[in-house]
């Protein structure tokens, strides 16, 4: 699982790295923000009302979800065991509290924490996203600082100030044998 504050870039890597692997499996998340320009139904994320998510929650068809400024994130439970149980290796980009609870269920998974170069520069990246409010920006740099310190309780952690060399830091750990 890849998981880091808001604005770290873990889209743009899982792009990348899907891109390079087309062999993993990306594990769509659903959410009940609104869809952001370009994003697509199914391929980006399930975007769902607050009733369709809280009904997935109480038939516990989720395998983890959290509540991120506002809106609800979480991972359907049965593509990705499904995935699993064929042998698929999949790949979960999700937030950190979903990381974590995923981490307890799953205590095998590889779990890598995205870490931004500065707080400055994910500040940048997310005014730079031209999606978010300023309001709505400070909640999430305020969110990020919490996120960092969970850092340590991953396995990997890996600084994506470079793209390249961030991409190829957790193809060496997905793929050792890859050097």
């Amino acid at each position: 699982m890849l998981t880091g504050p808001s604005g770290v870039g873990k889209g743009t890597l899982v792009r990348a790295l899907r891109e390079r692997h087309p062999e993993l499996f990306l594990s769509v998340s659903a959410t009940t923000r609104s869809p952001r320009p370009g994003e697509v139904e199914g391929e980006h994320y399930y975007f769902m009302t607050l009733e369709q998510f809280e009904a997935l929650i109480q038939q516990k068809e989720l395998l983890e979800y959290a509540q991120y400024v506002g809106n609800y994130y979480g991972t359907p439970r049965a593509a990705v065991l499904e995935k699993m149980d064929q042998g698929v290796d999949v790949l979960l980009e999700i937030e950190v509290e979903g990381a974590r609870q995923v981490a307890h269920t799953f205590p095998e998974a590889l779990r890598i924490f995205l870490l931004p170069p500065s707080e400055e520069e994910l500040k940048n990246r997310l005014v730079g996203r031209g999606t978010d409010t300023a309001e709505a920006i400070e909640r999430r740099l305020t969110r990020a600082k919490q996120e960092i310190r969970y850092a340590p309780e991953f396995t990997y952690r890996v600084v994506n100030g470079e793209l390249e060399q961030a991409l190829q830091a957790i193809e060496a750990i997905l793929f050792p044998l890859m050097r």
